[in-house]
């Protein structure tokens, strides 16, 4: 039976015109399904459906989405992260009764690993929450290396971690009182409801490559959860080490980055969801 599926054309691209076809014909797709963003049940059937391209470095799995909660797209993880994705997709599947991760023919070339554009004594450490603006509460991510950032090739002291943030387009920011403008090309993957990725745009207009990636994927709260899923988004705020500290609740986090912004310490940009 057809599907109301949406397939995009990056991930045609990916999967191949045949693979496309025979999805949406109904021969390789689900009926029912458990939406890889709100985790509740969908029916390829009688509502449209998004498929979700997770790409590793050497294989790639296809995942559905309703199409209200996200559009059809290809999402670049690790392998080791999508290893991981489709374990938590299947185990959910199981005990739900819905259907399994795919695992697809990868048409492109494996996305080479980005260069290091840190020292590597240097981590950066991220905490997520949630940021009152204007009287509606936003999903965040605060972004606070362990030791100085310099440039790339130099071996002077200092630090230019905010001035290297500046020239990939994220703002200063002197007070938390709106929210920043939208970087396009980067933006947050969410996977299976946990965090794993900030992604920045590739070599050459290539796929999105990570600029930080979580060692083991992060649980979020659901209420950071649906803030993210309501807006699309997620405001990301970063400073230098020293600025922020390891904040034990968000009233104190908000604290420290009115401080930060207060002192010129703190640059930020939205960014759009990519993946769930």
């Amino acid at each position: 039976m057809p599907r109301m599926l949406d397939v995009s054309d990056a991930v045609r691209a990916e999967i191949g015109d045949e693979e496309a076809d025979r999805l949406l014909a109904g021969d390789n797709a689900p009926g029912s399904y458990d939406c890889t963003s709100c985790r509740t049940p969908g029916d390829s059937v009688q509502e449209r459906t998004s498929t979700v391209l997770f790409v590793g470095d050497e294989t790639a799995v296809l995942a559905f989405a309703h199409a209200t909660c996200l559009p059809s797209q290809v999402v670049q993880v690790t392998e080791e992260q999508l290893r991981g994705a489709v374990r938590s997709i299947n185990a959910d599947a199981g005990a739900a009764g819905g259907a399994p991760a795919q695992s697809v023919p990868q048409q492109g070339a494996p996305q080479q690993a980005p260069p290091n554009a840190a020292p590597e004594q240097a981590v950066l450490g991220v905490t997520s929450g949630l940021v009152l603006i204007a009287g509606e509460l936003h999903p965040a991510l605060v972004v606070e290396p362990t030791a100085p950032i310099v440039r790339p090739g130099s071996t002077g002291p200092g630090d230019e971690f905010l001035q290297l943030l500046v020239e990939q387009g994220y703002q200063p920011v002197p007070a938390l009182d709106s929210v920043p403008p939208v970087l396009h090309g980067w933006s947050v993957l969410l996977a299976v409801g946990q965090l794993h990725a900030v992604l920045q745009p590739g070599a050459d207009g290539g796929r999105p490559v990570a600029w930080w990636q979580a060692h083991q994927p992060l649980q979020v709260t659901d209420g950071w959860r649906a803030a993210a899923n309501k807006h699309q988004q997620v405001l990301l705020y970063a400073a230098p080490v020293g600025s922020i500290g390891r904040q034990p609740r968000e009233d104190l986090l908000r604290d420290a980055l009115d401080k930060a912004a207060a002192q010129g310490r703190l640059v930020a940009a939205t960014l759009p969801l990519a993946g769930t």
